[in-house]
């Protein structure tokens, strides 16, 4: 099809390992690039964030740690990240970084500042040391590094001329937008008539997720959501779906193995690859098909979110990635074009109105839900069930629906996220 090489791409940016929960992790790698530029050890370090990472990074594990907190990981960041690793920035955490990291904290040498102005995601670390002053500024989404800054001089700022007799260059935009060039039909037809080695990579990340929900299945971890629902496995959905929660409960408690992400989450891509994959499996389906469908389950997961943002006051495990799921199922039990657009409809028709209320091992629960919503949802289209549009924030197109998803919670739930992180700030006092 026409510009498949765009998919691909997008594919490509938005469907990448992450360790840990994405929110940490982005704090981690911004710190880990001011300690960087700083070139020299770090005696305390400033972070200002934005509502959201803040309510993501409160209650989730860290990776190879029992710690929590966006102090704490700043901390690793400093110690033992590398930016290069991008969202893994912290693989390479082991025990003395961990010692030097707690001293850190404990002497209240960083300190996390939240400022509720800010609309988007935002990251910004200040780091001081041996008389020196680092900034990193990120941006939009988690490894977005906008600007660098060294004892007042800029030493880099994103798609900028730093040349004084040159004017500065226009920003371009993430390749991850040019997904709204594109019509869900147009998804579909590229998931069907792509050649297979081209989407090879989707490969990696059905892998990846199902090693760590093998963990989560098999392991003494959290608390026990992974074991509970594997107790109830009685046929293949079931299976998907214990194995989907034991993937994010492992995660959410900081289990060091990395997930392939969708859209920028660690959640998301655990719901839009586990289930078709388990079902697939399962089925004895021809793995092509499988890597077809999450490919699938990716594209229109993401297009929700471009439409949403990257972090919002509704779950993007239901409303995004239980979406793509809903689709990615439909296409891998061979659903038609329209079963396959009816089940986005059918599923934001049932789950629109799940908040998101911060990162943590409760949300392991939110993505059984979202699985069984996109089971439901696929399984109503390919018996043709699709509840019409007059229902709801229901359009007449999934593109429609999904618009009118992402009106109401950025322009409707515009206050949410403050209300719900003044309860969970609230608890901490």
């Amino acid at each position: 099809m026409t510009n498949s090489h765009v998919l691909i791409d997008i594919l490509k940016d938005q469907v990448k390992p992450a360790l840990g929960c994405t929110e940490p992790g982005a704090v981690a790698f911004c710190a880990a690039r001011a300690a960087e530029l700083l070139a020299c050890p770090v005696e305390k370090m400033e972070l200002v964030v934005n509502n959201n990472i803040l309510k993501n990074g409160m209650g989730v594990g860290i990776p190879g740690t029992i710690e929590r907190g966006l102090d704490f990981a700043a901390a690793l960041g400093i110690f033992c990240g590398n930016s290069d690793y991008g969202l893994e920035v912290l693989k390479t955490v082991d025990g003395p970084c961990i010692s030097k990291s707690r001293e850190m904290v404990d002497a209240g040498r960083i300190k996390v500042i939240l400022d509720k102005e800010l609309t988007s995601l935002y990251i910004k670390a200040t780091a001081w040391g041996e008389g020196s002053v680092s900034e990193v500024e990120i941006k939009d989404t988690h490894t977005n590094i906008v600007l660098e800054r060294l004892n007042g001089h800029i030493t880099y700022q994103k798609d900028q001329s730093f040349s004084e007799d040159q004017q500065p260059k226009p920003k371009t935009e993430s390749i991850r937008f040019r997904i709204k060039e594109f019509t869900i039909r147009q998804l579909i037809d590229f998931v069907k008539e792509c050649p297979i080695e081209d989407l090879s990579f989707i490969n990696d990340g059905i892998e990846m997720n199902l090693s760590l929900a093998n963990v989560g299945i098999n392991e003494d971890i959290g608390l026990g959501m992974g074991k509970h629902f594997k107790a109830q496995i009685t046929d293949a959905f079931s299976k998907a779906k214990a194995y989907t929660v034991a993937a994010s409960e492992a995660r959410m408690t900081g289990y060091p193995l990395p997930v392939m992400s969708s859209a920028g989450s660690g959640n998301h891509g655990l719901v839009a690859i586990i289930p078709i994959s388990v079902l697939g499996l399962e089925a004895d389906v021809e793995r092509d098909l499988i890597i077809r469908s999450v490919a699938l389950s990716h594209l229109v997961t993401i297009y929700v979110k471009v439409h949403l943002g990257v972090l919002t006051p509704v779950c993007g495990c239901g409303v995004a990635a239980g979406v793509g799921c809903a689709a990615g199922i439909a296409n891998l039990k061979s659903g038609a074009i329209e079963q396959i657009e009816a089940s986005i409809n059918n599923m934001i028709a049932g789950v629109s109105g799940i908040l998101c209320d911060g990162a943590k091992i409760g949300c392991a629960y939110k993505l059984a839900i979202s699985v069984d919503a996109a089971r439901d949802a696929s399984s109503m289209a390919l018996s043709g069930i699709m509840i019409p549009s007059d229902n709801g924030i229901l359009g007449n197109t999934p593109e429609e629906s999904i618009r009118n998803l992402a009106h109401v919670s950025t322009k409707g739930m515009s206050n949410t996220d403050e209300a719900i992180l003044d309860v969970m700030i609230e608890k901490c006092l």
